[in-house]
C-alpha cells in the first residue's frame, strides 16, 4: 500500500499537558502511545493479554510539538510461541500544515502472551502460523 495510504492504528493530537520544560512533548508520551499501538497490532494476530518485555533502540528523529497530529503505524514482525514482535513506525502531521509530515522515530517492541497470573502462554494458532 502507498505510504499515503496506510492507516495507522492509532492517532493522537498532542496537547499542552504532554510538554516538557523545552516545549516539544516528552519521549515518555511517544513511547507510550507506541506500546499501546503495538499491543493492539499483537492482539490483532492472536495474543489475548499482552505484557512488554522489550523495545529496541528508539532514537527521536525530530521533535513533536503541541497541536501536532501524531500517527503510530504498526507492522508485525514475528510471531513466536508465546510472543509477537511489532515494528511501529511514529509520523507527526505538524499543526501549522497538516500536509508536512515529520518521521519521529520507529521500534521494534517485543511483547509476551500471558494469562491472569502473568505466565507466559500460547499465542492462538486459528489466527496465525508460528515461525518457531
Amino acid at each position: 500500500m502507498p505510504k499515503s495510504k496506510r492507516l495507522p492504528s492509532i492517532r493522537v493530537l498532542m496537547m499542552p499537558r504532554d510538554t516538557n520544560p523545552a516545549g516539544t512533548i516528552f519521549g515518555g508520551v511517544i513511547l507510550s502511545h507506541m506500546d499501546m499501538a503495538g499491543g493492539e497490532e499483537a492482539k490483532l494476530n492472536g495474543a489475548e493479554h499482552v505484557v512488554t518485555v522489550a523495545m529496541n533502540e528508539v532514537v527521536f528523529h525530530k521533535p513533536v510539538f503541541v497541536g501536532d497530529l501524531v500517527s503510530y503505524y504498526t507492522e508485525l514482525v514475528r510471531i513466536g510461541r508465546t510472543s509477537v514482535t511489532v515494528r511501529v513506525s511514529v509520523e507527526a502531521s505538524r499543526n501549522w500544515n497538516r500536509n508536512e509530515i515529520a518521521k519521529v522515530t520507529e521500534a521494534e517492541i517485543t511483547y509476551v502472551n500471558v494469562d491472569e497470573e502473568r505466565h507466559p502462554v500460547e499465542i492462538r494458532r486459528d489466527f496465525v502460523e508460528s515461525e518457531d
